[in-house]
């Protein structure tokens, strides 16, 4: 998993006056940031909110179409929304989906792996393309 370990925050949970997440871009563009969502299948259930822990499957590829992780296939992955688990894309681009929904995520460097990467599968200053499933909120 390396999403999971080379993003691994030391944080338990968000801090107790944690900003609420900005709001998201029109579906299909890029935010002031750079970061680009899509959602492929809207959600019925309920909305995902910083603090909550979800419950996701995801694949994560480079823009050449390299994948470099997945959860398909395995156990899916859990994180608590906005406490520094995984990388700051994730962490904006999850938020507000629904339980049920699919989203792609086009992640700029400086809200993923930045200068650094995550050798020797991501690239330094890689841009990266994430499709993720909100399968449930615990």
């Amino acid at each position: 998993m390396l999403v999971l370990a080379a993003c691994a925050g030391t944080s338990d949970g968000p801090a107790p006056d944690a900003a609420p997440p900005p709001a998201a871009a029109p579906p299909g563009a890029a935010a002031p940031d750079g970061l680009a969502s899509q959602d492929i299948k809207v959600g019925t259930g309920p909305e995902a909110r910083t603090g909550q822990r979800l419950r996701v499957h995801y694949t994560g590829k480079l823009t050449n179409g390299t994948t470099f992780d997945s959860s398909v296939g395995r156990a899916p992955f859990t994180f608590t929304l906005g406490g520094g688990q995984v990388i700051k894309g994730w962490d904006q681009g999850v938020a507000g989906m629904r339980v049920g929904g699919k989203r792609r995520l086009v992640i700029p460097p400086e809200l993923g792996y930045g200068a650094r990467g995550a050798p020797p599968q991501i690239p330094p200053n890689s841009t990266l393309v994430f499709e993720i499933d909100l399968l449930g909120i615990e």
